[in-house]
């Protein structure tokens, strides 16, 4: 496995994400992996290696530039982006790029994956880039859904969520399926019990926030679940 940052620069502005290439030397698919609301973690770069441990390869994209250092500080950040969609486009777009142009990148195998904000940001992905076979949001946020969205989704979407997660209420739920059916995608919208924001990050439990806890169960059935699409989309690898 090769894994290496990489820097690279938007309007001026240095970002730097994480490639972990698990291809050994062949055209394999590349997954697009966006980060949690903190910035670039150690959850997102384990994130990356574990899809190159299964053949892919994986950039994990910088959406920031800078990673948080208070629970404020993350807020302003996710804000200042999340506010900003055509900003939110350029850099997960810049990610993308990264990704497509590494050596061993099937760009005609395309996914994302995201996490809490990055799970927001690979929904919208979904309906900007057709070239992107799948989606997988884990533990979204989804309190700012629009009413309606008139754009149509191409590739096929997954969001996996915990029963208990605050950021995820029963009419956002319904919101989600009601956007994800107007928008004619092939969709899957999955619901863990005993589980609520942030359950794939053991780290989580340090800010004691209402919540937000890591789940191993859901953890590892979430990424199985995720598999199985990947497999589907892309056949063996």
């Amino acid at each position: 496995m090769l894994t290496k940052d990489i820097t690279y620069q938007i309007d001026g502005k240095t970002f730097t994400g994480y490639l972990a290439d698990g291809s050994r030397d062949k055209p394999s698919p590349g997954i697009l992996v966006i980060h949690q609301g903190l910035g670039m973690s150690d959850h997102t770069r384990e994130r990356a290696r574990m899809l190159a441990e299964l053949g892919y390869v994986a950039f994990a994209a910088d959406m920031f530039g800078e990673v948080a250092t208070s629970r404020e500080h993350a807020m302003s950040l996710i804000t200042g982006v999340s506010g900003n969609p055509p900003l939110l486009r350029q850099r997960a777009r810049a990610g993308l790029d990264v990704l497509t142009a590494h050596a061993t990148t099937d760009k005609r195998r395309l996914a994302a994956i995201g996490f809490c904000f990055g799970g927001a940001v690979v929904l919208e992905l979904a309906r900007v880039h057709p070239e992107l076979a799948c989606v997988v949001a884990f533990h979204p946020g989804l309190s700012q859904l629009p009413e309606s969205d008139e754009r149509k989704i191409a590739g096929k979407v997954m969001v996996c969520a915990g029963v208990q997660d605050p950021l995820i209420s029963p009419a956002a739920r319904d919101r989600l399926i009601g956007l994800l059916t107007a928008a004619q995608a092939d969709w899957q919208l999955l619901i863990y019990g005993n589980a609520g924001h942030s359950f794939t990050d053991r780290t989580v439990g340090q800010f004691n926030m209402p919540g937000f806890f890591h789940d191993e169960p859901t953890d590892k059935r979430s990424w199985a679940a995720m598999r199985h699409l990947f497999e589907e989309s892309f056949g063996p690898v």
